[in-house]
């Protein structure tokens, strides 16, 4: 994957399909340090437990993961004559890794390719990224300022990172998903919030909450 539709900046998504959660996102171009510190966002979201990690083909999140969850590995001398083996960065055993690998001829898909890079006991079904294109989906209907090939795109990424942080809040705590119904006590079908659904959340907030939530501690000096 080297040549890219633009060279534009692109928006970088972590996303969690069972419970529809928008984990984090940085905005920026196709390059390495870009992939590099979206996993290091992912990272500081994660507990002890690594979960499985599923892209498209972009070699960029296979070195990004190692960078973040690999273990050096070094290699005992032989005895023998010549430089001895260098030691290197190796996937640690709990991170496992697969690719969605789409290929396209004439901008028609012709192939889909399923690739487990690292680690083991990994089910075909479990490597999907469906639920993360049906989001970015989401993210161009419901946002102009993301919409390709219009002239309601943003010009400044600075304010871009800010309605992008205000949208993706407000999907995580305020907005019903179709996909996570659930019955409340008097059996009727309501539809969850991810943050809900994920446990962050005891309850649906509404817009007023979020406005009024203080984000970060003030002190009057």
């Amino acid at each position: 994957m080297k040549n890219y539709e633009d060279d534009g900046p692109w928006m970088w998504v972590a996303f969690v399909p069972g419970c529809r959660l928008i984990l984090d996102f940085i905005i920026g171009p196709r390059k390495q340090y870009v992939a590099d510190k979206l996993v290091e966002l992912i990272d500081k979201h994660l507990s002890d437990k690594i979960p499985l990690f599923v892209t498209d083909g972009l070699n960029f999140y296979r070195e990004a993961l190692l960078k973040q969850f690999g273990v050096l590995k070094e290699f005992p001398r032989t005895g023998k004559r010549g430089r001895p083996k260098k030691p290197k960065i190796v996937p640690s055993e709990d991170l496992r890794y697969a690719q969605v690998v789409k290929t396209r001829v004439n901008g028609v898909l012709e192939k889909v390719e399923k690739k487990i890079i690292f680690g083991e006991d990994i089910e075909q079904s479990e490597i999907s990224t469906t639920l993360l294109e049906r989001q970015n989906l989401t993210f161009r209907q419901d946002n102009n300022r993301v919409s390709r090939k219009t002239i309601g795109f943003s010009k400044v990424k600075e304010w871009l990172e800010y309605q992008m942080k205000l949208y993706c809040t407000h999907f995580n705590f305020c907005r019903g998903h179709g996909g996570l119904g659930y019955k409340d006590q008097r059996g009727v079908e309501c539809k969850n919030t991810p943050a809900r659904e994920a446990g962050i959340a005891d309850s649906k907030w509404t817009l007023k909450e979020l406005m009024k939530f203080r984000c970060f501690k003030t002190s009057i000096g």
